[in-house]
């Protein structure tokens, strides 16, 4: 028949990964010269209804960030993803439905430990994209002395529930040697989500030296 069809891109995912809604693929099979890639989405509350991505219409890298696209973060999405060679498409391919809210993968939040004479200022920030400053992200953090084995029990405090712009201030008057502060980002959608613990920053306290 002489119909030549695009290869259609492959392991198409969408991911909910450290704050933000992202759709992931490979290439499919085979060389092709020049080939872009258009992304649209849908949302349970308008099945059929695939709705375009102009930021994500004839791209040439693999992946389409849709955190700020979306209207609604409590509704589940899908979206999908086909090739385009010159006047050669492939099939459309879709990924599974995901919801924002309830899907999100947390990442570890940066740690901001500012030692003053008296007090550690203790600060979490998160790379959130602007759509969702309004979401109630938290941190929690561990606080030990180095070396300790058993981090928090006895050497160390557990800061709980903390909301993502507060500033937390430790009196250090009575601590000496070196402490290790470790945090992870919470957040609430029907329990708490929390990400994995952030790599220790260490300070050194009352050190006469």
């Amino acid at each position: 028949s002489g119909h030549v069809q695009l290869p259609a891109p492959q392991n198409v995912t969408l991911l909910s990964k450290d704050f933000d809604l992202i759709l992931t693929w490979t290439p499919g099979e085979g060389s092709w010269p020049n080939v872009t890639y258009t992304v649209r989405y849908e949302s349970q509350e308008r099945i059929n209804k695939w709705i375009k991505v102009p930021k994500c219409k004839n791209i040439h890298r693999t992946s389409c960030n849709l955190t700020c696209v979306l209207p609604n973060f409590f509704v589940k999405v899908r979206a999908r993803v086909k090739a385009v060679s010159g006047q050669f498409q492939s099939p459309w391919v879709e990924s599974q439905f995901k919801e924002y809210h309830l899907d999100v993968e947390l990442a570890p939040p940066l740690l901001n430990v500012n030692a003053k004479e008296n007090d550690l200022h203790v600060s979490a920030s998160f790379p959130v994209a602007s759509c969702v400053k309004s979401f109630s992200w938290m941190y929690d953090f561990d606080m030990w002395e180095a070396g300790s084995e058993d981090k928090v029990s006895k050497s160390g405090k557990q800061y709980k529930n903390i909301f993502r712009k507060k500033t937390v201030t430790i009196d250090t008057t009575a601590l000496r040697g070196n402490y290790c502060l470790s945090a992870r980002s919470s957040f609430q959608s029907i329990d708490f989500k929390h990400s994995k613990f952030s790599q220790p920053v260490c300070v050194l306290l009352n050190h006469k030296g």
